[in-house]
């Protein structure tokens, strides 16, 4: 299958019932919807931001079904599908297309740790679900949940498997991007998951960003991008400010709570978190509330 990766995705949330603590499906559709219809260019259905390590098997591919049946045909399904053992996440990636996904997004494994995550044991995780996959891959990278970041040698390296299209890098780091930048071509594309640092990453060749703070901050999030696309960069770098500030404040301290505190301030479905995750205090729900008026957003009554 050919997959260009270009533009503005959403990782959007997993809505739970409030008293059962179950998936809402009802909620999580109307969410997919409302992203689509404000421009979005695809889903990311359960990452980081999905709270996916807390799901269970049948709620990830519930989630995969809902959003399929929410997203037309030229709009792109990305599905995490990354998990400790090689062998679970091809399981997990098999199921996912399955359901309709377009392609999937693999977090390195990385509860043994650095040490035994070595270049040889990445590389073998990674073309092993390549080789197998239906549906093509997209490597993820986010150093904060994995505690090392994938060496852009190995990048390189993946990145000529005819499988696997790109890259999401959630670092922030811009050398290390600049790394990854080093391995893009025609069908292999590099993504920021960084909302702080999105116009940089853009001018620097990035072809578009998966940004928890597009959920709700989409408008943003577009302009900066269509911004950098037609040359015009220089004239947003108070919409890119107020972004960078939203992501920074709301998404990289307050995580996930953050995250669902902000849509449904702004009339989506964020709802409760699923333990261990702890909703927020009133005082970060009211930070967010001014936050989310300095920067000019649309509050929900």
């Amino acid at each position: 299958m050919s997959l260009t990766l270009k533009g503005v995705f959403g990782p959007v949330v997993t809505t739970f019932q409030t008293a059962t603590g179950d998936v809402d499906s009802e909620g999580f559709a109307r969410n997919v919807r409302a992203h689509l219809d404000a421009g979005m260019h695809g889903i990311v259905v359960t990452g980081s931001t999905g709270e996916a390590a807390l799901l269970d098997e049948r709620e990830r591919m519930t989630l995969v079904e809902t959003a399929r049946k929410q997203i037309a045909s030229d709009r792109i399904l990305i599905v995490g599908t990354g998990a400790e053992s090689t062998r679970t996440a091809q399981r997990y990636t098999r199921l996912a297309a399955e359901r309709g996904a377009d392609a999937v997004l693999v977090v390195a494994p990385h509860y043994y740790g650095g040490k035994a995550m070595t270049h040889a044991a990445l590389a073998a995780h990674y073309s092993t679900i390549a080789d197998t996959s239906p549906v093509p891959v997209v490597l993820y990278n986010i150093p904060k949940y994995m505690h090392f970041a994938l060496p852009p040698a190995l990048v390189a390296e993946l990145a000529r498997h005819e499988n696997v299209i790109g890259i999401k890098d959630s670092s922030g780091d811009l050398d290390l991007l600049a790394g990854y930048l080093q391995a893009q071509s025609a069908s292999f594309s590099v993504l920021t998951g960084n909302g702080a640092t999105f116009k940089r990453a853009l001018e620097m060749g990035a072809r578009g960003g998966i940004l928890a703070v597009g959920l709700f901050a989409t408008g943003l999030a577009l302009e900066v991008y269509m911004a950098v696309s037609e040359g015009t960069g220089s004239s947003i770098e108070q919409t890119q400010e107020r972004l960078g500030t939203l992501s920074t404040r709301i998404v990289s301290e307050l995580g996930v709570p953050g995250v669902k505190a902000a849509l449904d301030r702004i009339g989506l479905r964020g709802g409760p978190v699923r333990a261990p995750l702890m909703p927020l205090a009133g005082e970060d729900v009211a930070r967010i509330a001014e936050l989310l008026r300095q920067a000019e957003l649309s509050l929900a009554a």
